[in-house]
């Protein structure tokens, strides 16, 4: 998934300067501004405990997945409803239920009416996030896993790993350009091609996980760890606005929606971290709230905070330090509909090693 701020291009400069700071008996990873689960994933390969937390749904969904599933779902229940899933190896159930969700009828269900051509044209606010056929067939496959769930065929593991694998393939087939801010006029290519629904990969490890949906200064006071890494947004972008499609397949709750992009209600998901006039207040709370011996933020030179304010509220907790790394910008649309100034952007990881006295 094409992700504001993803930290996949920077995970091995993450574990090197990690592992220069922190001792080798650490096995807890606080993963609080979790995203898409990209760190959490890549350091529970790494068989630390994740704890992993994210105020959007959908990124609680994908968390809840990569983050909480850790053993091989068998699909048992479901085989009264797919008699054939008893003839299959159970690691390739995920698969042969993905497959049998792709090839269901499609329906004229909420993402059809409200985001695609054939569902809006004569609305006042016609748009294009889909095409109608793939509009049809997300709504399909999201009745279909919900049913399930209802009926009790599938199990809370399972349920999250099905929406998990609905939500990362329906956004390859999206008509944006990257987020889902605005919809492009026409489909584009990959928008025009069939949604074929992908399993998610599955991590399989003895750990168990815990995965929260809360604001991140809620839920610092209920969590501790060895390692708190914190991936907050940099600026005024709210995540809630760019990925609402991502929401509402997630959620599937025919919510209200307005404007031109049909934007859900956000107000309650709205982050302080996107508030020049808040976020170093903000900041300094969670920092020193946090029950850690290690924290880490991630945060490039182009933030709402600046390095001065970074230093000075993370030195309160302990010794302070800090590694660099250039990387390319993040681009939701082409570089000339805006005015870039620099292609490459710095990412500090900033550091303190926990004064024993502030735990």
């Amino acid at each position: 998934m094409n992700y504001i701020g993803s930290k996949l291009s920077l995970l091995k400069f993450l574990e090197e300067s990690i592992n220069k700071v922190v001792d080798k008996d650490c096995d807890t990873f606080c993963d609080l501004f979790a995203g898409t689960g990209i760190v959490g994933s890549y350091f529970k390969k790494k068989d630390y405990k994740i704890i992993a937390n994210d105020i959007q749904y959908y990124s609680y969904v994908l968390n809840r997945h990569y983050i909480g599933n850790h053993k091989e779902l068998n699909f048992v229940k479901l085989i009264i409803e797919i008699p054939d899933l008893k003839n299959i190896d159970v690691r390739n159930r995920k698969t042969f239920v993905c497959n049998h969700l792709s090839d269901l009828k499609g329906i004229k269900g909420f993402i059809y009416k409200n985001y695609c051509l054939g569902g809006t044209r004569n609305k006042k606010e016609p748009r294009q996030y889909f095409s109608d056929k793939n509009g049809m067939r997300c709504d399909a496959i999201r009745q279909k896993i919900e049913t399930w769930k209802v009926q009790n065929l599938i199990s809370d593991d399972e349920y999250y790993f099905l929406i998990t694998s609905l939500v990362e393939s329906i956004d390859k087939y999206a008509n944006t350009a990257s987020v889902y801010g605005a919809f492009l006029k026409k489909l584009k290519g990959t928008a025009q091609k069939a949604l074929v629904l992908k399993p998610a990969d599955l991590i399989l490890n003895d750990n168990t996980q815990e995965v929260f949906n809360k604001d991140i200064n809620e839920v610092i006071g209920e969590v501790d760890g060895d390692i708190l890494y914190l991936d907050p947004p940099y600026n005024q972008r709210q995540y809630a606005t760019n990925y609402h499609m991502l929401e509402t397949i997630a959620k599937y709750d025919d919510p209200e929606i307005h404007g031109k992009t049909g934007l859900r209600e956000y107000q309650n998901q709205k982050s302080l971290y996107c508030s020049r006039p808040q976020v170093k207040k903000t900041f300094e709370d969670l920092i020193l709230r946090a029950n850690a011996r290690y924290i880490f933020l991630s945060y490039n030179n182009e933030g709402l905070m600046t390095f001065d304010d970074i230093k000075k509220i993370m030195s309160l907790r302990g010794k302070y330090g800090y590694f660099t790394k250039e990387y390319g910008r993040f681009k939701a649309d082409k570089s000339e509909n805006r005015n870039y100034s620099a292609n490459n952007t710095v990412e500090y990881l900033h550091y303190v090693i926990c004064d024993s006295k502030t735990l």
